[in-house]
């Protein structure tokens, strides 16, 4: 059977309306007026009515947006994000079938948005889309290399002179070290007596760490026209935070590579799941298999970012190792048992978050914070911290930074 699909996506992309079985979209919900125009963007898609196709894509996606941005986030229901799913696919073949009017770009960011806003259909076909679309457009971006900002190789990211302030770690409050213990020593000394501890030596087999060193350069080689979502703000706790979609090389050249008057955070993403050749480049660390759930239950979050980023000092529900890839962290940890002390916002948005500017406190306002013990480390690459689930922790990035998160219940 004939087909008007562009010949690179026909390994990808189902050859026919039928094949992309949009009758197991529950119809009851979207309402048969919506469905029948999403029908009739696949079905001209397929006839190779691109231009057609790309406009009741189009409508399907306004109106899915209205529905993914009004209330709480939880509270959606799977049928408008699979949906938006779908209509990213049309749009985005149409867009590349378009070359005269639009360039792989465009379908690149447009399979992004439903990656980050969707939910995976027909075995993540988005995911492996846009990995052929990525492989198309390499070679032929045109931004020519001396207008790019220079990027530092990742020896000189870590080599480069601290200009931000390091705590002096009093000994009696370091967080300890241990070489590479063995899953009964970790599970008996720290999980189960919820013991922070920094583990070393424990990425050397990573190749982000080894043979694929993560640099400036080859994030953007990897992930560089990827769309992602970026803090805007020194903390989340302040009004002006908010955030923007934005690719990853622009992220690099605005907040990373130049000196910005605002901080960029590229923090708490799921990226390893949004770009796979990423995900290639870590390992999950077997001390995670030490939960209840199953490897596809741990959550891996990227946190990226220019040197002065701060993470408030709140706490988390699950087990957490941080992996520190590049750049150094000062980190601050305080037990569960303190939570008095640390005052925690009373709405429930921040309940999990202290009032307290842990650098700065205001002790006439938070007397009592004083008096809390904790523990401290600046964490360096190449190492891992344990923070135990409720265990309160604050974070400020002394280098330009990646470290990635592993958490599991």
């Amino acid at each position: 059977m004939t087909t008007c699909l562009p010949k690179e996506l026909q390994g990808v992309v189902p050859g026919s309306k039928k094949e992309l079985h949009l009758e197991t979209l529950d119809k009851s919900k979207l309402g048969a007026p919506f469905f029948f125009i999403l029908a009739q963007s696949a079905e001209r898609l397929f006839q190779g009515r691109f231009q057609e196709s790309l406009s009741f894509a189009t409508n399907v996606l306004d109106f899915c947006w209205e529905k993914l941005n009004t209330g709480h986030w939880k509270d959606v229901d799977v049928c408008w994000r699979e949906v938006f799913t779908f209509g990213s696919l049309l749009k985005a073949v149409c867009q590349y079938g378009m070359k005269d009017r639009y360039n792989t770009m465009d379908a690149i960011k447009t399979c992004d948005l439903g990656l980050l806003m969707g939910s995976p259909v027909l075995d993540n076909i988005l995911s492996r889309l846009v990995a052929v679309l990525q492989n198309s457009a390499r070679g032929t971006n045109k931004r020519p290399t001396d207008q790019r900002s220079k990027s530092p190789v990742n020896s000189q990211l870590t080599k480069r002179p601290r200009r931000l302030s390091l705590p002096d770690i009093h000994p009696d409050r370091q967080v300890p070290r241990v070489h590479c213990p063995s899953l009964k020593t970790f599970l008996l000394n720290y999980m189960q007596k919820r013991q922070p501890v920094i583990i070393q030596s424990n990425m050397e087999h990573w190749p982000a760490r080894h043979n694929k060193l993560w640099s400036l350069d080859y994030l953007r080689q990897i992930a560089g026209c990827r769309t992602v979502p970026v803090e805007l703000g020194k903390k989340y706790t302040e009004e002006t935070w908010s955030q923007a979609l934005m690719t990853v090389d622009e992220f690099i050249d605005k907040y990373i590579v130049q000196k910005s008057s605002s901080v960029g955070y590229l923090a708490q993403h799921q990226l390893f799941d949004q770009i796979p050749e990423l995900r290639e480049d870590i390992r999950i660390p077997d001390y995670c298999c030490l939960g209840d759930g199953d490897e596809d239950d741990i959550v891996i979050n990227a946190w990226f970012g220019p040197k002065g980023t701060v993470s408030p000092l709140h706490h988390d529900p699950q087990h957490n190792l941080l992996a520190q890839v590049v750049g150094c962290k000062y980190i601050r940890l305080y037990a569960e048992e303190v939570s008095d002390c640390v005052y925690p916002h009373e709405g429930h948005l921040l309940h999990n978050t202290s009032q307290v500017d842990v650098e700065n406190p205001d002790l006439q306002q938070f007397p009592r914070f004083s008096s809390a013990p904790y523990l401290e480390c600046t964490l360096e690459p190449g190492e891992m911290l344990y923070m135990p689930p409720r265990y309160w922790h604050y974070i400020r990035s002394l280098d330009i930074s990646f470290s990635v998160s592993f958490w599991w219940s």
